[in-house]
């Protein structure tokens, strides 16, 4: 039986008569986006905290967005992502005296997700740019963990695990600030959220990561690469994603050929005893004439037909232990 728990990370953009826009433009968007979800089984899915109001907005509640998603089979809201990509004088998790904002910020969203059947994950990127950060010390580290660790101890009164994501251009992304981040948090309140995109082009493997760190990980987003940046690229103001000196595209969709061993990752999840969610994630799929609804299908197909063997695969040779 292959693996039952794959949600979506909401983060498709849609043709609309004006132009590419993500489905929260309108209800009648949204509610295709979904359906076209649910047809492919996807049963879990993952938000950003800004379009909670939107989705409230558009299904009157968002417990109400959550039921137009269970009566199309889904489960539930699996997690709730929070960013601060951009530092500002308020809000930079570098910068302590901007903590008290940033919990307010949780607080907030949290009392948004009230109603709901139960979101796992709060997952945050941890820190703002590397350029708007650096130097990046073992002191700057120990102040954002500091920060996590105040929210994670939040977030759990709410029943969710504060989970780090980390971006390759963010002030966290080499695998020593990484186990820095790690050892400055409590295993208790901060966990590790594996985006195998991310961890490759920062030059960090995604397995090893997750084959260190897997008492902590409490998700994935699955998406594929074809280049590591090996000239700084990370320090490119203002959006290192979008405007890298010769590098016109980071991400590419799970099954169209890449850096990322999905197989290895997926036996390494099932030999880790994880039965968490695995999520999905297209990140700028529309490059290169491209589409979301094109893009999440061929990763379905890839699932059913190159993970679901490889998950065997390592059931089997856990069974025979």
């Amino acid at each position: 039986m292959g693996w039952t728990k794959w949600s979506y990370m909401d983060h498709w953009v849609t043709e609309t008569p004006q132009g590419p826009q993500p489905p929260q433009f309108n209800r009648a968007y949204m509610d295709r986006y979904v359906k076209q979800l649910s047809a492919l089984g996807f049963t879990g899915f993952d938000t950003f905290f800004f379009y909670l109001h939107a989705l409230g907005g558009m299904y009157g509640s968002v417990p109400g967005f959550e039921r137009f998603l269970q009566d199309n089979g889904f489960d539930k809201i699996t997690g709730i992502f929070s960013a601060y990509p951009n530092a500002t004088r308020y809000t930079a998790p570098h910068v302590r005296e901007t903590h008290d904002r940033i919990v307010a910020d949780c607080t907030n969203t949290l009392r948004a997700c009230e109603g709901l059947t139960g979101v796992e994950n709060f997952i945050v990127m941890p820190t703002s740019t590397y350029f708007q950060t650096e130097p990046v010390t073992d002191d700057t580290i120990k102040v954002v963990a500091d920060l996590w660790n105040r929210v994670g101890r939040l977030t759990l009164e709410h029943g969710m695990r504060t989970t780090c994501h980390f971006e390759f251009w963010g002030a966290i992304r080499t695998r020593e600030q990484l186990d820095t981040f790690f050892r400055h948090t409590d295993p208790e309140y901060v966990f590790f959220f594996c985006d195998t995109a991310q961890h490759t082009i920062a030059g960090v493997d995604p397995v090893q990561v997750f084959r260190d760190y897997a008492d902590r990980c409490t998700g994935f987003h699955f998406k594929d690469t074809r280049t590591v940046d090996e000239h700084e690229a990370y320090r490119t103001p203002p959006d290192p994603e979008l405007m890298a000196p010769g590098v016109d595209r980071w991400f590419y969709p799970m099954g169209e050929g890449g850096l990322v061993d999905f197989p290895s990752l997926m036996k390494e999840i099932v030999r880790s005893g994880y039965d968490g969610w695995l999520t999905v994630e297209h990140d700028k799929a529309e490059l290169g004439g491209g589409t979301y609804a094109e893009a999440t299908a061929v990763a379905k197909w890839y699932i059913d037909n190159v993970l679901a063997e490889a998950q065997a695969e390592a059931e089997a040779e856990v069974a025979a232990r």
